[in-house]
């Protein structure tokens, strides 16, 4: 087997990196399709239900799918799901270009695609969750979440989104035809990957138990941990608010800011520009200050940038302060990933994840439909305020009683800087 949990090591491997550069590649296609999508629903309809509904079909999957698929990723070969997952979206956005290049698109064709693509992303993020610890030793893990946060950022929101809609410009279906052979050319680089990831190893027993005995023993696991549990909650809360202040950017951008598409566009590219920062420093700040600290190090600048936006009065000032929370949010993400990698079994990864992960993205939907009420009734400046509460109550969950968790394996840096916590490392 292909993990180095047992073997010391500083470098990350050629195996790590062949899964980085599957991610780095499909992560590009993605971003195109991100903003084609709604695009081509724009030119298809001018009724706002039927373009969210679009958006709806594709965020559905996970509330249907987020459990089962745990299961899955915690029963098959999980490199063997990812490679055929992105084999069946290649061939499935192929479709769609060309139903778009034939003129035959409509919106019930959009919603069933994203649908399905929303599905295969769910499935995706099941298998994909065990792939770094078993690639990379736990000392690793950290910087490893780190490089393929950052590089996914910058190829999906800095590359991959204006490059979709520069490409939907010239030819509405060339961003699809691009996305398909991204999807298509990451499924060969897992292919090349050697070694078992099934959990457990080669010898794992391959019988098959009542689903929902599976599903609720992850969701159980979570439950029962206190940490993870806790994390799990604040994590959530972060969602629900980044979700919402994503839903109102636009109009916060136009309508308060007085900034055209380019502005809005600079402002998004902000949050891309400071959550690289914050991916790339966390690895060595973590190795230096310790896990929690920096969650709450994270919360406090997140929390303050929330207001910085809020309060700005001109494009720059906003996108400093959309920077600092692009900072402050994948500083966290990377941290909390890491930490769930090192606290959750093998055999069980899969299962937890999901159940953590349906938890973020229930935050994401609410948060966006809380915003939107709240802008509506308040103005477009109160979510940001008030988010910025919100945060700083989820980092007082989620930091809460942290020192006193010893569960973590010996030897991880994680581990040694959660229990550094005990030892008068205070924020």
């Amino acid at each position: 087997m292909l993990s180095g949990r047992g073997t010391p090591r500083t470098r990350l491997g050629p195996s790590f990196d062949r899964l980085w550069a599957s991610v780095t590649v499909s992560s590009l296609g993605s971003g195109m399709s991100f903003v084609a999508l709604p695009l081509l629903a724009a030119q298809l309809t001018t009724d706002p239900r039927q373009i969210a509904a679009v958006s709806l079909a594709e965020q559905a999957p996970w509330l249907l799918l987020g459990l089962p698929s745990g299961v899955l990723a915690d029963r098959l070969d999980r490199r063997r799901i990812l490679w055929l997952v992105d084999a069946a979206r290649a061939l499935l956005v192929a479709a769609l270009a060309a139903a778009v290049a034939g003129g035959m698109a409509t919106i019930v064709l959009l919603t069933v695609v994203a649908f399905l693509l929303g599905c295969g992303q769910t499935l995706y993020s099941g298998a994909w969750s065990g792939m770094v610890p078993a690639l990379v030793a736990p000392a690793a893990l950290t910087r490893a979440n780190a490089r393929l946060q950052a590089s996914s950022l910058i190829t999906e929101t800095l590359l991959g989104t204006p490059l979709g809609a520069l490409l939907f410009g010239m030819a509405a279906a060339l961003p699809f035809a691009v996305d398909a052979a991204s999807f298509a050319a990451a499924a060969v680089i897992v292919l090349l990957l050697r070694g078992n990831f099934r959990p457990g190893g080669a010898s794992a027993v391959k019988t098959w138990t009542s689903l929902r005995r599976d599903t609720t023993e992850g969701v159980r696991w979570l439950r029962r941990h206190p940490m993870l549990r806790r994390l799990c909650l604040a994590s959530g809360i972060n969602s629900l608010v980044g979700g919402g202040l994503i839903a109102i950017l636009v109009l916060y951008a136009q309508r308060t800011l007085g900034l055209g598409d380019l502005g809005f566009a600079l402002l998004i590219a902000s949050f891309a520009v400071g959550g690289v920062l914050g991916a790339l420093s966390t690895p060595v700040a973590t190795a230096r200050y310790g896990a929690v600290r920096i969650l709450r190090t994270s919360v406090v600048g997140t929390a303050f940038a929330a207001v910085v936006v809020g309060s700005a009065t001109s494009g720059p000032v906003a996108a400093l302060g959309i920077a600092m929370y692009g900072a402050g949010s994948l500083a966290w993400s990377v941290t909390a990933v890491s930490l769930r990698q090192a606290l959750v079994p093998a055999e069980l990864l899969g299962r937890v994840t999901m159940a953590y992960q349906m938890v973020v993205a229930g935050g994401t939907a609410l948060g966006a439909v809380s915003a939107g009420f709240t802008a509506h009734s308040f103005g477009l400046r109160v979510p940001f305020h008030a988010g910025a509460g919100l945060v700083i109550v989820a980092g007082l969950i989620g930091t809460r009683s942290a020192a006193r968790v010893g569960t973590l394996p010996p030897g991880n840096p994680v581990a040694g800087a959660v229990a550094g916590e005990g030892e008068g490392k205070v924020f």
